[in-house]
């Protein structure tokens, strides 16, 4: 039923626990959560950035697991500031050994960059080059304590990028992403998950609708409660944009409760999205745009 398009799962050689919590799931322990959920197949996101130490992995895990067991969708992830930390470090050949190797797009990006630093352009431009697709978390700051790309309120650093880049496809991600899917009440709204009504659209589907490399991956908390905030606008928002939407859980423990799938199947079942615009956001968008 399902095409997860974020997913993270812990290598043996990756720490059990964080902060006193089990860290990602197991292999095993996220096939059984898919299985429970009728998830068929789930993208698999290295974390490679320090701002993430806490289960720093390698590409070649990824993609070793992925051998494994084709439930897996391998994607690989280069820091902007890898090579030489330098805005013409040549990352092509490094995104295009991944491809080779079976990488179907790159991600979760999460550098605490502004995303117009030269370094993080510099990944973009030889992300569209290689011709895969960009998964990021985007935050609020880089004064300590987030991870992600950082952009001011209204996200003008997000759209130069695709405007400049119109050949990437960007699969926006997180609390600070999905808040602009309303304006904002308080700047304190970008780090949280605002509960109140969407009574005027925000940047978030006006930027969907002006640049369509602008995808929406509506995986965790901040995915869900973009749409359960307001199902009158959910509804709406989601057949607007059924080809530019994906499902995503970003399982981070075993113990996770995702809401989205049922969310979802409550909205189809109760006849307030047509089953062909599930389909499009639950797994056939993922088929289409990572060659599946």
């Amino acid at each position: 039923m399902f095409i997860d398009i974020h997913a993270h799962v812990r290598t043996v050689a990756g720490p059990r626990y964080l902060n006193g919590l089990p860290s990602f799931a197991l292999a095993d322990e996220l096939l059984q959560i898919y299985d429970k959920l009728e998830v068929e197949r789930g993208v698999m996101l290295p974390v490679v950035s320090p701002e993430c130490s806490f289960c720093v992995q390698s590409n070649e895990e990824i993609i070793e697991l992925s051998r494994q067991n084709e439930r897996f969708i391998p994607f690989c992830n280069i820091d902007p500031r890898a090579v030489t930390n330098s805005s013409d470090a040549d990352l092509g050949h490094l995104l295009q050994h991944y491809k080779d190797e079976g990488c179907r797009g790159i991600g979760e990006v999460t550098c605490n960059l502004h995303i117009l630093d030269p370094k993080v352009q510099n990944l973009f431009k030889h992300a569209e080059e290689v011709g895969l697709p960009l998964t990021f978390h985007l935050a609020s700051t880089d004064k300590g304590g987030f991870y992600g790309l950082v952009d001011e309120p209204g996200l003008p650093g997000l759209e130069l990028s695709l405007s400049r880049f119109s050949n990437l496809k960007f699969f926006g991600h997180s609390q600070t992403f999905w808040a602009e899917i309303a304006p904002l009440e308080t700047v304190g709204d970008r780090n949280g998950y605002p509960n109140y009504p969407i009574k005027v659209e925000g940047v978030i589907p006006k930027l969907m609708r002006k640049y369509p490399n602008l995808y929406g991956d509506l995986s965790a908390g901040s995915g869900h409660n973009a749409l359960a905030r307001d199902e009158e606008y959910a509804i709406k928002f989601l057949n607007e944009f059924q080809d530019q939407l994906m499902f995503g859980m970003d399982i981070c423990t075993p113990s996770n409760q995702p809401r989205l799938p049922s969310f979802l199947c409550k909205l189809k079942d109760e006849g307030k999205i047509p089953e062909t615009v599930f389909n499009k956001i639950a797994r056939l968008n993922a088929i289409n745009i990572l060659g599946l």
